[in-house]
């Protein structure tokens, strides 16, 4: 591994040459044939601003992880099925964010990253977007009294990541049982706001206030005489 201030620098240049030069759509090496083209999956067509980003993520772990990238992808093939793979699955995120996510993978790993840790560098950690952390999350979630809607949460998410792990299971399971079911949930609602989605709080149903129309005298008049009639007065 290289020097990491030289390595951020190799980077940055990488990533502004791209821009500029990258043409080739993911999936598709420059060696691609044009049956390999028009075999490549089109159900939801990916966005070009997408495709640079995927380009210019392969590039730049090309240059940082050279040995490890070659015997990763070995062959056009390989590359082309890894590039599709990484569209399909990163296109909820921004090319911004993964360019961000493939940058901060370089800082801090020596090998090179799966696709599962890519989508990790993606997401980031809850408390970098404002959120409690997930062990954090899961604690407020189990202690936090009924009725759940009127606690006061520290964000929208817990409260949804614990309604939809089902607050009974959650209080009634031990933290080796419910936990990786309510870190499932919760990364999702928080990947959720990494998207920018501002989740709403919390509806609390209140019971209808009863709204009766007065009577009227000649109506109160005739209950009062039916009263009477029935107690034989």
């Amino acid at each position: 591994m290289k020097d990491s201030k030289q390595l951020l620098t190799q980077v940055e240049q990488e990533i502004a040459r791209s821009q500029k030069t990258s043409t080739t759509a993911a999936g598709l090496s420059d060696s691609a044939t044009p049956a390999e083209s028009s075999s490549r999956p089109r159900d939801r067509a990916p966005s070009s601003q997408l495709i640079d980003a995927i380009n210019q993520v392969f590039a730049l772990f090309r240059i940082n992880y050279h040995n490890q990238y070659h015997s990763a992808f070995g062959d056009v093939t390989t590359l082309n099925q890894a590039k599709r793979l990484w569209v399909e699955t990163l296109q909820r995120f921004t090319p911004e964010t993964i360019l961000r996510a493939a940058k901060k993978a370089i800082e801090e790993s020596e090998y090179l990253p799966t696709l599962h840790k890519m989508i990790g560098f993606c997401q980031g950690s809850p408390e970098l977007h404002g959120l409690p952390s997930v062990h954090s999350a899961f604690i407020e979630a189990c202690q936090a009294p009924s009725p759940k809607a009127e606690f006061s949460w520290s964000h929208p998410a817990v409260y949804y990541a614990g309604r939809n792990s089902d607050w009974y299971f959650l209080s009634n399971n031990t933290e080796k049982v419910a936990f990786p079911i309510f870190r499932d949930h919760y990364l999702s609602m928080c990947e959720r706001v990494v998207r920018g989605e501002t989740l709403p709080p919390p509806e609390i149903k209140r019971l209808p206030e009863k709204s009766e129309t007065p009577l009227s005298k000649d109506e109160n008049l005739a209950r009062l005489a039916a009263l009477r009639e029935k107690m034989g007065l």
